[in-house]
């Protein structure tokens, strides 16, 4: 009969205060029930009141170098660069794998490549809004930076590109910790910048958009009206931005979590041509024509509109700024930005033209530095030290840990640590990993370990098992390109590296995404 109303004392004291804490621990006393606790009692520890907003945006298929902050030339993002002025901006900031789906699902659950449940792009259903399936679900009992958060007594949201799951499964996302969703669910229809509907929560939300398909087949006679035909009335992104302002504006009298999954600048090409942004590039690059011969919708100024659309994420970044501001929300909110992984290299994108990753290795679908190095920029005014920039070793499986610790609470297990000591500029209490694990089975199946400058890769492991595929073995600091490899002259880094994947990697429940495992490699 206790436990009946301490459940609903549970339900009803949400926000419980020190006052109900002391009830409760005097009640368990006398009832004489020695193995309680007040942490068994309640899931989650809630945040104490005045604890930080936090908004994290993220970018989709954003290389490291295609920021003005991280050195890009050619394409402007004013809002973007603010932020890393007045906040502190990574170096050597890693994604936790190199596409879509997987990134999500390590990123909000805190594990690395090796424990996730989603590693790679499982994709389900088709393009066609009738065959609309999403991706492979997270399973029921899944823990997410969403739960944590709510736990913690915010409210918590989600905008933008989902991918883990449609809204009939055990991945949706307001099952998976967010009170609040609107945008993509399936990612196969974030392809197309102006679709039919979006999602709000749980329903189908229309847009004034016809239905047409951005996978067509190369045309090279195409006319100005055939690249116009890509181009709809309501651009999802707008929408969403709009949508994420009104969830902060609702929501500013109490504590929230904004997760902000923005589809930018993932192909298609696409762009309003009348938007400031396209404006800015318009006629600028000695463009030549993309007709969608490396897929998604053809454009007859892609270098223009990949810009363009960069530019237009930097501008939404600015509105939710200057929002936070109007609203006093300033110096009680903390913004980050980042990126899923590395440049993309079909649909129309010229990574070699912007110099989209730095010269370094690889791109979006690799394990080398382009493909999984990214931006990570945060920003909390009088918190978080103006202008600093660090080379600290870091990975967005460490985020759970990271927003743990800056909202006061204990966070749950998993594979991360703190960023908090570096965020507010006592880099001497900072944490450092020992290395981080990257393992990706898509694109013939490859393996990544970054030991201090050292960075061990092994590619095409399914070819030839894991036994007979060799490592790669790299210095950073001497060779940030990846272009020398020195394994034969360093076999004890080669048995520590195997060591460490034998410790990290957990069977998937997939079976082709079972190629790792030294003890059962794969055969030809």
């Amino acid at each position: 009969m206790l436990m009946l109303y301490i459940k609903k004392w549970q339900k009803i004291c949400k926000m419980h205060s020190a006052q109900i804490l002391q009830i409760i621990k005097k009640t368990i006393a006398l009832a004489g029930l020695c193995l309680l606790t007040v942490n068994d009692l309640f899931a989650h520890p809630v945040a104490e009141p005045g604890k930080p907003n936090i908004i994290y945006i993220y970018a989709d298929d954003m290389g490291y170098a295609e920021l003005g902050c991280y050195g890009q030339q050619k394409i402007k993002t004013p809002n973007i660069d603010r932020l890393a002025k007045e906040g502190i901006r990574f170096t050597q900031h890693y994604t936790s794998t190199p596409v879509c789906a997987p990134a999500r699902c390590m990123l909000l659950t805190g594990r690395n490549g090796g424990h996730s449940y989603i590693r790679g792009n499982y994709e389900l259903g088709d393009f066609p809004d009738s065959l609309e399936g999403g991706q492979m679900p997270l399973p029921e009992g899944t823990y997410t930076i969403g739960h944590m958060f709510q736990g913690a007594g915010y409210i918590t949201g989600a905008i933008g590109k989902w991918g883990l799951g449609m809204v009939n499964t055990t991945g949706a996302p307001n099952k998976q910790g967010f009170d609040y969703f609107f945008g993509y669910i399936d990612q196969k229809q974030a392809h197309n910048y102006y679709p039919t509907h979006l999602w709000e929560n749980d329903k189908p939300y229309p847009l004034n958009n016809p239905p047409f398909s951005v996978h067509p087949k190369v045309n090279k006679t195409l006319s100005d009206d055939g690249f116009a035909s890509f181009i709809g009335k309501e651009y999802a992104p707008d929408v969403m931005t709009l949508k994420a302002k009104e969830f902060i504006k609702t929501n500013k009298d109490k504590p929230f979590f904004l997760y902000l999954p923005y589809t930018i600048p993932h192909v298609s090409l696409q762009i309003p041509p009348g938007s400031k942004a396209y404006k800015m590039y318009e006629g600028k690059f000695d463009s030549i024509p993309y007709y969608a011969e490396k897929g998604y919708t053809p454009n007859k100024e892609p270098l223009a509109a990949y810009a363009a659309m960069i530019t237009q994420l930097d501008m939404y970044v600015g509105e939710i700024m200057e929002q936070i501001k109007q609203l006093g929300l300033d110096k009680n909110t903390i913004i980050m930005f980042s990126s899923d992984n590395g440049t993309t290299f079909n649909g129309g994108v010229n990574a070699k033209f912007f110099n989209s990753v730095d010269g370094l290795r690889g791109l979006k679908m690799d394990v080398f530095e382009g493909g999984i190095r990214e931006p990570f920029i945060a920003r909390w005014p009088g918190k978080i030290p103006a202008g600093k920039v660090t080379d600290m070793i870091s990975v967005q499986f460490d985020m759970m840990a990271t927003f743990a610790d800056l909202i006061g609470i204990k966070a749950p297990k998993n594979d991360g640590l703190s960023l908090k000591p570096t965020l507010l500029g006592n880099s001497a209490a900072q944490k450092q990993h020992e290395y981080l694990y990257f393992e990706y089975p898509e694109k013939g199946g490859q393996v990544a370990i970054r030991l201090g400058d050292w960075k061990g890769v092994k590619i095409h492991v399914k070819k030839s098992g894991y036994k007979n595929t060799p490592w790669m073995l790299f210095n950073l600091k001497e060779d940030r390109g990846e272009t020398k490899n020195l394994a034969a002259q360093h076999p004890e880094l080669i048995k520590r590296f195997d060591a460490i994947v034998e410790k990290e990697h957990q069977p998937a429940h997939i079976k082709e995404w079972e190629f790792i495992n030294p003890k059962f490699p794969m055969e030809k």
